[in-house]
């Protein structure tokens, strides 16, 4: 049997039909009911016949000038028809009002994934049937949401760990006696060094040893350090252990996506992954809040007690309920476990092709250890879309380390309350949320059907040139409020917009790379992250020195004519992403 050219089973390889149509129609088209639908609805309605419509047809019924009709009556039958008509109109336009489209349309799904099946008589191993319940994708709904909620809860451990120390900088450089402004940033960016290294080998080692193992131990590992984090002797080892809890954390933001890929099909995707990114959008920018409250309350090493509780205990979870969702994997041990009780082993999973059957272990490992960097560097895609969301996720962290001092400073908050500022961010985010779980999986169900029934990765960006707009508003609104020294609540309103933009713009690119290479969807995620979690970290370091040699509002207003002279990076994806992807393939 062949074997497929992805998990998911769809061909992105046809030709998507050019549309004169913008990103904005394709919103509009979501959020109004399909024609189509409302004319199946009109059609399977029963007709109300009235009272007054009954003895209208009696009467019409009667020859002219039959006997029994009089003036009188037609009068009358005239008068109760006027009547029944303002009512029926009346009712028809409540039933419009009141009706919804059948949630179980077949416009709701795109084509089903074909499974390859076992051919025990070919040697072939594979799922026992289109319906087989230990396939991922055919698991019930309530194992696929429990897993993803763990998930969620997982990943929001290390982004809170990672910035939750940025409202905390000012006490441990006094205990460990440090004035330089940029190594005392150091602990909080380290982290998101972290972050870029250990997407390269945890990706790849989750394709080809399964995801349950490699989340379970690499936050085992995160789990550990963070202890080191909160009983460091001096910065430097405080800065070590940082290091080393981002290396382990970042496994849930590397292979959650190949997870949901795993688990969903595509038109699903988009609600399971809103779910999901929950933890690592809302983490951060409660952190600062919790971290202020924390240092100036209880002493900054309990920051680090406050993430190693409770990441313990979900860790624990993992290991008794979160399932295995590796496709490859599971279809790997049931090769393995057949070979023995069977006898035969010259038995060989459907997914193994002529070339990974001539790879040794470590050859493999090897592959897929330069997969992330190969997607990274030789898919002009993926490096694109990697970097502009890495810059404006680098103004993200620079924003958090900022906005604690310039509320202090400017508007005498204390410590515990100027982490009360990211409330506005953590609205963003919830109305991002909002948004994408809502217009993402039913726009790509009505472009796909638009577009032939096919399907493009390309159809999850079109709202993205609108966040891209709405990102730069913050750092000229809340820059210039600050910096005029406005009313703290026009410079906190001000962070809003970031919020928003980030969760409108992280969200589609993220999808976007899952649908594009859902084979590899770890690795694509992974060197999605890479970039991404490098400007993070080195982005925040130039923020002290950006401030004070331009101030407040030029320094951020930099940052915004950076972010509009990216806005047409998404526009352009959007318009020529499917042509670039086959121009440039990568070979993985």
């Amino acid at each position: 049997m062949a074997s497929p050219n992805s998990e998911t089973g769809m061909d992105s390889s046809a030709p998507i039909r050019d549309s004169p149509r913008g990103p904005l129609d394709y919103v509009r088209d979501v959020a109004r009911p399909s024609e189509e639908a409302a004319e199946t609805e009109e059609s399977d309605e029963k007709p109300h016949v009235s009272k007054f419509e009954r003895e209208e047809a009696d009467l019409m019924a009667r020859p002219n000038n039959g006997p029994g009709v009089t003036d009188d009556e037609i009068r009358r039958t005239e008068s109760r028809n006027s009547v029944a008509s303002r009512r029926s109109k009346v009712s028809q336009t409540i039933s419009k009002v009141l009706s919804k489209p059948s949630k179980e349309s077949k416009k709701d799904h795109l084509q089903p994934t074909i499974l390859p099946l076992s051919e025990l008589e070919r040697g072939i191993v594979g799922w026992d049937s289109q319906h087989d319940p230990t396939m991922p994708l055919n698991f019930s709904r309530r194992r696929k949401m429990t897993a993803v909620v763990l998930l969620a809860l997982i990943t929001l451990m290390a982004p809170l760990s990672s910035s939750i120390l940025s409202p905390a900088i000012k006490y441990y450089t006094a205990e460990f006696g440090e004035t330089n402004a940029t190594v005392a940033a150091m602990p909080v960016s380290i982290f998101l060094l972290g972050f870029a290294v250990g997407p390269l080998f945890l990706a790849p080692m989750s394709e080809i040893f399964g995801r349950k193992i490699v989340l379970i131990l690499a936050n085992s590992f995160f789990c550990c350090m963070e202890i080191g984090c909160a009983l460091p002797p001096n910065l430097g080892s405080l800065v070590a252990f940082r290091f080393l809890a981002g290396v382990g954390g970042s496994v849930n933001l590397t292979i959650g996506g190949g997870i949901i890929a795993d688990l969903f099909p595509i038109e699903e995707r988009g609600f399971a992954m809103s779910i999901w990114t929950i933890g690592p959008t809302i983490g951060p920018s409660v952190a600062p809040l919790v971290g202020a409250f924390i240092a100036g309350s209880i002493g900054w090493r309990w920051a680090a007690w406050i993430c190693f509780i409770p990441s313990t205990l979900v860790t624990g979870l993992l290991v008794f309920v979160f399932p295995e969702t590796n496709h490859r994997v599971l279809i790997k041990h049931k090769t393995s476990k057949l070979r023995k009780e069977l006898g035969r082993p010259e038995l060989e999973s459907c997914y193994e092709t002529p070339e990974s059957r001539s790879l040794s272990n470590a050859a493999i490992l090897r592959l897929g250890l330069l997969r992330p960097l190969k997607l990274l560097f030789l898919s002009p895609i993926i490096f694109t879309i990697s970097l502009y969301i890495s810059f404006v996720y680098g103004t993200l962290y620079l924003m958090y380390n900022s906005v604690p001092t310039v509320f202090q400073t400017i508007y005498g908050w204390s410590t515990g309350v100027s982490g009360l500022a990211f409330i506005a961010m953590g609205c963003g985010y919830t109305a991002g949320l909002i948004f994408f779980s809502y217009f993402s999986d039913r726009s790509v169900i009505r472009l796909t059907a638009a577009n032939g029934g096919i399907y493009e990765p390309e159809m999850r960006l079109p709202t993205m040139a609108y966040f891209a707009m709405i990102t730069p508003c913050t750092f000229f609104w809340y820059g210039w409020a600050a910096e005029k020294h406005a009313h703290w609540a026009a410079a906190v309103t001000g962070i809003f917009p970031l919020g928003l933009g980030i969760f409108g713009l992280w969200m589609p690119a993220q999808a976007y790379i899952i649908d594009a290479y859902p084979q590899y969807a770890a690795s694509g995620i992974a060197a999605f992250t890479v970039l991404r979690s490098l400007t993070g970290a080195f982005l925040p370091l130039a923020g002290p020195a950006l401030f004070a040699n331009l101030g407040i509002g030029w320094g951020n207003s930099v940052l915004g004519f950076l972010c509009i002279a990216m806005i047409p990076v998404p526009i352009i994806i959007h318009r020529f992403g499917r042509k670039i992807r086959k121009k440039w393939p990568v070979k993985l």
